[in-house]
């Protein structure tokens, strides 16, 4: 009799425990979604009604319409252009990363010396340094660079693509050194055997089997890079022939004047794509992380 009440206190206080938890993770639900709320809301009311009201909901979601033809028809502002342009830096950053860093984790697992080692932990200490301390050399570097290759990279879609490269690679061979462990040596000593090189070994035996951590390291990056300001700020500059969306966003915004409307209407249409692709793939996510962190 003791062991059954006892028994039934343990369960009526994890049934408390997971009400309690449910409840945490709905409000944390609701504060997460309140911003995107009042993107969406706002994005269907003009400027005044922003201004007047900022949380009621808007009196006609036509005004969306409007907002949207507005942005695309703007004289001053070619958002279009800009959504182009962050579509190809996106693309071809998330391409280079993924290739780059893959070989680099793949030589670093398979090569055992000191000399490894050494620059894994290279790449790691390289995450935790703060971009701001970095501005300024990089500036100063590309242009360095640029005047020794005889290239233009400071406001050129390769120049951009080329700093991003060199950002998103600690995070990727960090993930994709853990994934590496998992695949079996012999795989690639098969391989070897039936005549296989290097590359060969790599691009038809490993690559492949890195799927579930590539759609990783892609929503990654690439939800950094398509919503980054700062370095494309300082890589093409503001009015530049190469924009971002993030730096068109800032278009909307004068010294005397704020279109909070285009503003609003402007970054939900940015939000679209990058929420589309991270809910269609989130599901490789979790998966990619935990594989490659359990050996």
């Amino acid at each position: 009799m003791a062991r059954n009440t006892s028994l039934a206190r343990r369960r009526k206080s994890s049934y408390r425990g997971q009400a309690a938890l449910g409840f945490f993770v709905i409000v944390l639900f609701v504060v997460f979604m309140i911003p995107f709320a009042m993107v969406v809301l706002n994005s269907a009311k003009t400027s005044k009604e922003i201004i007047y009201s900022a949380i009621s909901l808007p009196s006609s979601w036509g005004q969306l319409f409007k907002n949207v033809s507005l942005i695309f028809n703007n004289p001053t502002v070619d958002y279009l252009g800009a959504f182009w342009d962050s579509t190809v830096i996106t693309v071809l950053s998330l391409v280079v990363i993924v290739l780059f860093s893959s070989m680099c984790a793949w030589v670093l697992v398979r090569n055992k010396s000191a000399w490894s080692a050494i620059l894994f932990m290279v790449f790691v200490a390289a995450m935790v340094i703060p971009f701001q301390v970095l501005m300024y050399p990089l500036v100063r570097w590309m242009r360095v660079v640029g005047d020794f290759l005889h290239l233009r990279l400071l406001g050129t879609v390769p120049g951009i693509v080329f700093a991003y490269l060199g950002f998103g690679c600690p995070l990727s061979i960090f993930i994709f050194h853990g994934f590496i462990k998992n695949i079996p040596l012999e795989l690639e000593e098969s391989a070897t055997i039936d005549g296989c090189s290097r590359g060969r070994t790599f691009f038809l035996i490993v690559f492949p089997l890195l799927q579930p951590i590539i759609v990783t390291v892609l929503i990654l990056n690439g939800i950094w890079i398509w919503n980054d300001y700062l370095l494309p700020l300082l890589v093409l500059g503001s009015n530049g022939i190469v924009q971002t969306i993030p730096i068109a966003v800032t278009a909307f915004a004068g010294a005397y004047l704020k279109q909070w409307d285009l503003i609003l209407t402007s970054t939900m249409i940015a939000m679209l794509p990058i929420i589309v692709l991270y809910l269609f793939a989130q599901r490789y996510i979790i998966k990619g992380m935990v594989e490659g962190s359990i050996k």
